[in-house]
């Protein structure tokens, strides 16, 4: 058997952390490399109008990949505590449940997406000009987020039998893969959108081949059979509680995206919109060294937990939140001195050159400061506390974000928008710490 997962609760907690980290980080990287490469690509061989209508359809995307994504994570903190407990049985059957729940879901997600396209798009932002485009990127990437479902439930799976150097081979594959489709579909066969699309479908196949590949071989030392395929109520109704938490972020920030089109584009029109889709991708390519300090912490915690090593436990919290507020310091001086470097790497247009560099580094400005959200709220997660995982999960984008973007435009016009980012980061990370500090008075003895 190929049984790794022992070393999360030997080996010292600094450089495990970092076996487990960099990998994650680095699988996150190209990722987020992906898909602002493929915006800059998009942005220069379709145009500004083409940038919009991806940021459109990515909610719906987003929020049936997320699916898979908290199914993987729910599952995950299971099969890590399992390990932890040497619970093997346990593990196997959490996995062969998060396969049979994935496919189910996703499935019909897609179903639904299909048949309510033309109801979605304008929902989510597409109007006037924006929508056709998006329309036919909408159909053409769906068909293929089953797959990306899976893919991002095996991922965690993968990471949490603490083999974090494959779990970035399948971010790895899917992300150059679709650059390098980009390059033929795009630039040298001229399919524009439908181009962009495809690219992007094919490369969540390539993805499911690889992780699909890890399982069936002797990599993985969970070795699943038929009868752990059957649904099991009591690990369906934990691994929906901590699910849920991942679910009910990915849902906020689909929300989110569609507030936001639809606010800048009443505010600000199309470049408004633009200048988001700009933003936001930045978002998820810079804070990659952060969230994936977090990836690391999850399987680390959530095992040493189980084992009921205390000590580990908070020195996993400690050194996780030093590692991503120095990185987060990090990217905050970066975007602070380089902003207009950055935007006009996407774009040539003025109206979005002019402006968009104040707004980013307005969206930045509260970074030293998240590493404590995320690695506090990642935590309940890890040791199985779905109710305040949700809550402190909620706080940023849900409880105070939300509310600030319809608030603060009344006083500051668009400008109000891009306060609102800063506040919220602020705002919940004094909630997060607050509740991390008493629980770990409270749960966790040295």
């Amino acid at each position: 058997m190929n049984n790794k997962s022992a070393a999360l609760g030997t080996e010292p907690i600094g450089s495990l952390l970092i076996k487990q980290a960099v990998p994650a980080s680095i699988g996150i990287l190209v990722m987020s490399l992906n898909i602002l490469v493929d915006t800059i690509f998009v942005g220069n061989w379709i145009g500004s109008i083409a940038i919009a209508a991806i940021n459109v359809v990515l909610p719906v995307s987003f929020f049936i990949a997320a699916l898979g994504m908290a199914i993987g994570i729910g599952g995950s903190s299971i099969i890590s505590r399992s390990l932890g407990a040497n619970n093997k049985e346990r593990a196997l059957k959490t996995f062969g449940n998060q396969i049979t729940l994935t496919l189910l879901l996703s499935t019909a997600m897609v179903v639904l997406g299909l048949v309510y396209i033309n109801e979605l798009i304008p929902a989510f932002g597409g109007k006037g000009e924006i929508f056709e485009p998006a329309k036919i990127y909408y159909r053409i990437v769906l068909y293929g987020v089953p797959l990306l479902a899976l893919c991002m439930m095996g991922n965690n799976v993968i990471r949490a039998e603490g083999k974090p150097k494959f779990a970035m081979i399948a971010m790895i594959i899917p992300s150059v893969g679709n650059l390098i489709l980009d390059y033929i579909l795009i630039n040298l066969l001229d399919m524009g959108m439908a181009g962009a699309a495809w690219a992007t479908t094919i490369s969540y196949g390539l993805c499911f081949g690889y992780v699909l590949y890890f399982f069936l071989s002797n990599k993985s030392e969970l070795k699943i059979s038929w009868p752990h395929f059957g649904l099991d109520l009591p690990i369906l109704k934990e691994m929906s509680a901590l699910g849920f938490v991942t679910l009910s972020r990915q849902a906020v920030v689909s929300v989110t995206y569609l507030l936001m089109n639809n606010i800048l584009f009443n505010l600000g029109g199309v470049s408004a919109v633009a200048a988001y889709g700009i933003i936001g991708r930045m978002l998820m390519f810079a804070l990659f060294p952060v969230l994936g300090v977090t990836q690391g912490f999850l399987p680390i915690a959530g095992y040493n937990y189980g084992a009921h090593k205390f000590p580990r436990v908070r020195e996993s919290i400690n050194k996780a939140i030093l590692y991503a507020g120095g990185l987060g310091l990090l990217i905050f001086a970066v975007i602070m001195i380089f902003p207009e470097a950055i935007v006009s790497v996407f774009t040539s247009d003025p109206d979005i050159l002019s402006e968009t560099p104040h707004y980013m580094r307005w969206v930045f400005a509260a970074t030293p400061v998240i590493a404590i959200q995320l690695i506090g709220s990642a935590y309940f997660q890890a040791i199985g506390k779905a109710v305040p995982a949700l809550l402190l999960t909620l706080t940023r984008q849900g409880f105070f974000f939300i509310p600030l973007i319809f608030i603060l435009p009344h006083y500051f016009g668009e400008l109000g928008v891009w306060i609102s980012f800063p506040a919220a980061d602020i705002l919940s990370t004094i909630v997060t710490g607050y509740f991390l500090n008493r629980e770990i008075r409270k749960t966790i003895k040295d």
